[in-house]
């Protein structure tokens, strides 16, 4: 919205939000647990799931800046938390399970090969979609009578030149009755400081675990971005346009 630079005029004053610092939360968690990422999470997460101990949650992209908000919410309303990431590697599956405190983690392609049936054998209470495309028909063909999707993102559709066979499960909205709907995180925004101060106080008690992959100096932001479409981040992506030492030197 502003442009890859070092210094920016903005024009239009409501485009910017005051934070009220608080020096136990880095102030980089602004741009995710308690910006846009966060609360996203949180709206698609309460707003349109409203979820219920002991149901049976779905993330995918379980480990990147929504994601990983949204399962150990979940967690803390007494669901049991599947996440999925593009990556099989250890690193990944070992912090959505030890970190986020998933109760599991898999590998995006299992979960469409095997239809989710090992880790939810009595269907999907909620499905928190970052992904798009087979993984939402994979989703959609587990869900369980009145379950929830909160369409957040389609990330497995951004390079896709082609229309492809589409969604083969929709029927089972009708059947099952799902509540499948889209949002923007600006749709509530009347929200956001209740989100604030809901987030800031679990995090502070040490009931949510926020992770960050820096990238150091506006020269890499380019790389940063393209990392995104490639699962290249675990968790929220950000670029640090002033290094620490570069600062020091200036002082």
């Amino acid at each position: 919205m502003t442009g890859w630079e070092e210094y920016t005029l903005i024009q239009k004053p409501q485009q910017l939000r005051k934070i009220s610092r608080n020096h136990a939360v880095p102030l980089s968690y602004h741009l995710g647990l308690l910006g846009m990422p966060g609360f996203t999470a949180y709206c698609g997460l309460y707003e349109l799931c409203s979820p219920k101990a002991g149901e049976f949650v779905f993330v995918s992209a379980a480990s990147g800046a929504v994601g990983q908000i949204v399962g150990q919410l979940a967690k803390l309303e007494g669901c049991r938390v599947v996440g999925s990431a593009g990556s099989a590697t250890k690193v990944v599956n070992r912090r959505l399970k030890i970190s986020f405190s998933f109760w599991v983690s898999v590998n995006w392609s299992w979960i469409v090969q095997k239809n989710c049936c090992r880790y939810f054998p009595q269907g999907i209470d909620i499905y928190f979609d970052n992904v798009g495309g087979e993984m939402l028909d994979a989703a959609l063909l587990n869900m369980r009578v009145k379950g929830r999707i909160a369409v957040c993102g389609m990330v497995s559709q951004h390079a896709v030149t082609d229309s492809g066979p589409g969604i083969r499960n929709i029927s089972n909205v009708i059947v099952k009755r799902i509540k499948m709907q889209g949002f923007l995180q600006s749709d509530f925004l009347h929200l956001y400081p209740r989100f604030l101060d809901h987030v800031t106080a679990h995090f502070l008690a040490g009931d949510i675990v926020y992770v960050e992959d820096v990238d150091d100096g506006l020269e890499s932001a380019p790389a940063a971005l393209a990392g995104l479409f490639t699962g290249e981040n675990i968790g929220k992506k950000v670029v640090r346009v002033v290094p620490p030492e570069s600062r020091n030197s200036m002082n």
